[in-house]
């Protein structure tokens, strides 16, 4: 298993209020699919500095860290592209915490 980080940015178009079901059931769904959940990190809304799209100008960040096997993370960002509340999705590793030198 290996460690990853999931910005997700969801569509905030006119639907903030059910920001809690969406995170809830996004992670649901993580789970579901293979993943092991080890913190959500809900960030905030941003405008974005590019605008590719007149509906939605800006988003709300919210960033898992997980662990999952490589397929798994791959069937990760295929699942959520077909997601409506889910506007972009990075799935990056997370590089392995650095070893703790000897002084000489």
């Amino acid at each position: 298993m290996r460690k990853y980080e999931g910005l997700f940015i969801l569509n905030t178009a006119g639907r903030e209020e059910g920001l809690k079901e969406t995170i809830d059931r996004l992670s649901t769904e993580i789970t579901k699919l293979g993943a092991k959940i080890e913190t959500v990190q809900r960030m905030e809304k941003k405008a974005f500095a590019r605008v590719a799209d007149k509906r939605s100008k800006e988003g709300y960040y919210v960033n898992f860290i997980l662990e999952a096997e490589p397929a798994t993370a791959a069937k990760l960002s295929h699942h959520f592209d077909l997601d409506e509340d889910v506007f972009r999705l990075l799935i990056t590793t997370q590089a392995p915490a650095p070893a703790a030198t000897k002084a000489a």
